[in-house]
């Protein structure tokens, strides 16, 4: 007996099996290769969508994939109905559990994934193949809840060719065909179908607010909200998403002028500042607002927030100018609102005034809500803080002005530090920051700023927003993220008004003027090129903005507003959506009557296999075989070998017919498959 022969793995198990389809011209079954790029499909297509997915679900999805995986490998019978029950009502219970209901985005979403990949358990038939591949078709719409940007578009387009490719070749039930072939097919058809997909977008009626994303409004993106406690916004500067963009029409304002006013915050109860309501802040609109100088004109690009804040430059005394059933009202503290929140790429013309002045003739001591809102302060918090503030007062006198110059030279000859990580502070925050820590990030330091005011007898208040931004030199816009959100300080002083103080620039004059930012620390990847190319990481960082940036502008941001101004390019004179429905009306029935005359051309046109078939019919029949017109090359072969024909033609035929039976139903790298030209030739040599 050989030693060798017995520890040698028989030929059926999995890695015998797997080896043998690995090799040089090994193949893998129709059945396990069609499965197996099923389950790649899905799995491409959940992918995206295992971040926003409960970790349950997640690797349930998994367990699933990895199963019908082995089973197809293995040639096991799939699993019976019951463990199909059990898990059905393992993923309704753990919706249930998680979502508290099967409705809704969130809750729809992971069960419909669930879904799609407990149905490739039961995948027997073509029919179960063409179920799973349009829930995978409606599962794909569903990526974009999540995400719209150009990486997810690309993402979901692979994936849309992937499901175009598996159903082309779920329509090929003969032979095994390439699945290149069928790739090739799915482009050609999609090929095909992108004019009237690019006629879709341009054309279909944007009808608010039917036209928008569906969003969760309890979650908010710009990071900005009307409350700010400590350690919100230092949390918000690890994010480096894109906040909004802005384009300036001719050149921007100076760095230290860049401030992008959002929420004015005016109570605090001790733990946390808020904003006034926006129906009661829209109430005491600006009445005294001056403007000085030449304006800034500038676009800008609004990532959704579900918030209502527009956010503009310092000062704006005209509303910007919004796509059609947008509107803005402004509140008492300069602050722009819409009529509804932000959900979707929201794009506006503004004009602003970097110099300005307002609020002269507001009276702190007689003006109730001034009174309450910017001299309060909660009793038995911040004990030494006060104390400061009496102490200033009493060194600057009555000046007000000298009372905040005095608190800026603290800050500046204190040692105090600009950090991303003030750590934990406790029930006295400003106490803390003043006189223990002397450390904190720009909402520590406004908060800090702004107690101290009040206690001192001047009105303050907290302005949140975003301050500075970076230019992009590939498409001249500034993009201002997440990490340049900002808190900066408004007192009121007499004679002035409200006046802007920034004292995270009196700590750290960088933050203000010359673009430092504090980042978070880099990965491996980006520490990697920025080790080969100081200036790479940057050049593509701002070459991907650039990218995108037309990508938001021109498609997510396109909106009913650039549909009519396209349909007046067209020469329509005063277009609505009527006119939209025309163009595109028109547009379709164009395009399907280019595809019924493509079709009668092709019908016209011989399939050039047929064509073959039916010559040799005709030969045979010249030769005394009974050919008929519907006979296959099969059946032809019989015939002629139950002929009289000489026994080397006989054989010349057969061959011949079987070669060409080959070419139609073979594999394309099936050995012995001849090309058709080759045939047509053999066919000429063939007697009679």
């Amino acid at each position: 007996m050989n030693p060798g022969r017995m520890q040698r793995r028989p030929a059926s198990s999995l890695p015998g099996r797997l080896a043998s389809w690995l090799r040089p011209g090994g193949r893998w079954p129709r059945e396990v290769r069609d499965t197996l790029f099923s389950l790649l499909l899905i799995a491409w297509i959940i992918l995206p969508q295992l971040a926003h997915l409960p970790l349950w679900c997640s690797a349930l999805i998994v367990l699933v994939l990895v199963w019908r995986g082995t089973l197809a490998l293995r040639s096991r019978p799939l699993p019976r109905r019951r463990w199909l029950v059990l898990l059905l009502a393992i993923a309704v219970a753990g919706t249930l559990g998680t979502y508290r209901t099967l409705a809704g985005p969130e809750a729809g979403v992971t069960l419909l994934v669930t879904l799609l990949a407990l149905k490739t358990l039961e995948l027997r038939a073509r029919r179960d193949a063409l179920v799973i591949f349009f829930l995978g078709f409606f599962t794909l719409l569903t990526s974009f809840l999540q995400s719209q940007s150009l990486l997810a578009a690309a993402w979901m387009f692979v994936a849309l060719l992937g499901l175009l490719t598996a159903l082309v070749n779920a329509q090929r039930p003969v032979g095994t065909p390439l699945l290149r072939e069928s790739a090739a097919t799915a482009i050609r058809l999609t090929a095909a179908g992108l004019p009237l997909m690019i006629a879709l977008f341009l054309f279909f009626p944007r009808l608010p607010p039917l036209w928008s994303m569906p969003t969760d409004d309890s979650v908010g993106r710009s990071g900005l909200s009307g409350q700010m406690q400590v350690g919100q916004v230092a949390r918000l500067a690890l994010d480096d998403s894109v906040a909004l963009r802005v384009r300036f029409a001719a050149d921007p304002p100076a760095q230290r002028n860049l401030y992008f006013r959002g929420p004015v915050l005016e109570a605090f109860d001790g733990h946390s500042w808020q904003a006034r309501t926006a129906r009661a802040a829209a109430r005491a609109p600006v009445t005294d607002l001056q403007v000085h100088g030449a304006p800034t004109d500038y676009t800008v690009t609004l990532q959704p927030s579900d918030q209502p804040w527009l956010l503009t430059l310092d000062a704006t005394p005209d509303a910007p100018a919004l796509p059609p059933h947008w509107q803005a009202r402004q509140t008492h503290a300069l602050q722009w609102l819409a009529n509804r929140p932000v959900t979707q790429l929201l794009r506006y013309e503004v004009r602003s005034y970097v110099d300005f002045e307002y609020g002269k003739q507001v009276r702190p001591g007689a003006d109730g809500w001034a009174a309450a809102r910017n001299l309060a302060l909660p009793s038995g918090f911040n004990p030494r803080t006060l104390a400061l503030a009496r102490q200033l007062r009493e060194q600057a006198g009555a000046s007000d002005r000298a009372v905040v110059q005095a608190a800026l030279q603290r800050l500046r000859s204190g040692g105090y530090q600009y950090t991303l990580a003030p750590g934990l502070t406790g029930r006295d925050a400003a106490d803390e920051f003043w006189f223990d820590t002397r450390r904190g990030f720009c909402e520590h330091i406004a908060s800090a700023f702004a107690i101290l005011m009040r206690g001192a007898g001047i009105p303050a208040r907290i302005v949140t927003g975003f301050q500075g931004g970076e230019r992009n030199p590939f498409d001249d816009h500034w993009v201002i993220r997440n990490s340049d959100a900002h808190a900066w300080n408004e007192v009121w002083l007499p004679g002035q008004g409200w006046t802007r103080v920034d004292p995270t620039g009196a700590v750290t004059p960088g933050r203000i003027d010359e673009v430092e930012r504090l980042r978070a620390p880099a990965g491996f990847t980006a520490t990697a090129l920025r080790a080969l190319s100081p200036d790479l990481l940057l050049r593509l960082r701002l070459t991907w903005d650039a990218v995108n940036n037309r990508w938001n502008q021109w498609v997510l941001a396109y909106s009913d507003h650039q549909q009519f101004n396209l349909l007046k390019k067209l020469g329509f004179d005063a277009p609505n959506w009527q006119d939209l429905l025309k163009v595109l009306a028109g547009l379709v029935a164009g395009a399907a009557l280019l595809v019924a005359l493509a079709s009668s051309l092709r019908r016209r046109r011989r399939d050039p296999w047929l064509q073959l078939l039916q010559a040799a019919r005709g030969r045979l029949q010249r030769a005394g075989v009974v050919a008929g017109r519907q006979a296959a090359p099969g059946e032809l072969a019989a015939r002629v070998a139950a002929s009289r024909l000489p026994a080397a033609d006989r054989a010349a035929w057969q061959r011949w017919l079987r070669a060409l039976e080959r070419w139609r139903y073979a594999p394309a790298d099936a050995p012995g498959r001849h090309s058709l030209a080759t045939l047509r030739r053999a066919l000429k040599k063939i007697s009679p």
